[in-house]
């Protein structure tokens, strides 16, 4: 690895003078990372590609607001990607055409995709073809090299999941979980108008068994965060829920919706929309498996990323 900043920051003045690329003179270099450089363009056409639909759908000074509160942690992001592409350059690690042509093959077949279609979408993200492929080659080559270096190297006893299940309870015991869909109202502040509060639930109540669609009604008059999702509240554990929902839906059947019931936060009107039955231990214990293979692998990944840094050279320049 290059240590020494003076002779690195030569090496990259021959570099920038040697470029036939006029534009290139006019970028700025954020970051040195080794022998390898990152520029401003590059670190803002990476955040540009991964920016989030609600990021993409923003005018042009907010959306470049929300890059330059982010820029330091996404150039973070860019040089643990290149120390990570050195070290399997370093180790010998290739990706081949035929591997980059299955893993493309592998996204259409995935989406139903032709090829015209494939390249549209891929117009859409702001991406050309060869922009995404050279992309795709690199994350290929960083899971090969993460896989050799650490994934394959972690291995569980069964007295590691005991160990495991020992101090993460929630993996214990085997429990019924719910899917629901509730219509909340809040409790209201003055107790005199808890009487209005039972007739606006029992009037979407009305609603329901006339045939109105749980989750549109749940948009519509729901004070509860997860009116956006139609009231989907996902699997609850039975153990998780409160008294007077175990009461409710230990009388229910898949697909019954509630009658309005109060706790202590409002009133609910719930709709089981799925109950699964309680887990086996076999289940539990290949649950705790993963979770902890998860756990090691994300300690050893950090601990790897930060030795990569500390033997390298980097100069970050923002």
């Amino acid at each position: 690895m290059f240590r020494n900043k003076l002779f690195l920051s030569c090496i990259f003045m021959v570099l920038v003078l040697s470029r036939a690329d006029a534009s290139f003179l006019l970028d700025r270099v954020v970051a040195i990372v080794n022998q390898e450089v990152i520029t401003w363009s590059e670190l803002y056409r990476a955040m540009e590609a991964d920016a989030s639909p609600k990021v993409k759908a923003m005018k042009e000074e907010e959306r470049k607001k929300v890059f330059k509160e982010n820029e330091a942690a996404f150039l973070n992001t860019l040089i643990n990607l290149k120390l990570q592409l050195q070290e399997a350059r370093h180790a010998g690690i290739r990706v081949t055409e035929e591997e980059t042509k299955e893993s493309i093959d592998n996204i259409k077949k995935k989406y139903s995709m032709d090829d015209d279609q494939f390249r549209d979408s891929l117009k859409a993200e702001g991406y050309t073809f060869e922009e995404y492929r050279k992309r795709l080659k690199e994350q290929i080559m960083v899971s090969k090299v993460v896989n050799q270096q650490i994934r394959n190297k972690i291995i569980i006893s069964e007295a590691d999941v005991d160990a495991f299940l020992k101090t993460n309870k929630e993996f214990s015991g085997s429990t019924e979980r719910y899917r629901i869909r509730q219509i909340f109202f809040k409790i209201p502040k003055d107790a005199n108008d808890r009487a209005k509060t039972e007739e606006r639930a029992e009037a979407v109540y009305a609603k329901i068994l006339q045939g109105g669609n749980f989750p549109e009604l749940a948009k519509e008059y729901s004070e509860d965060p997860s009116r956006d999702m139609g009231g989907d509240l996902g699997f609850i554990d039975k153990g998780s829920l409160a008294r007077e929902f175990s009461d409710v839906l230990s009388v229910m059947k898949t697909g019954d919706v509630s009658k309005p019931f109060w706790t202590e936060t409002g009133m609910h009107i719930i709709k089981l929309e799925e109950q699964t039955s309680a887990r086996n231990a076999a289940e539990l214990r290949e649950n705790a498996r993963k979770a902890l293979n998860e756990k090691l692998f994300m300690e050893r990944y950090n601990a790897w990323i930060k030795s990569l840094r500390e033997q390298s050279f980097i100069d970050i320049r923002l």
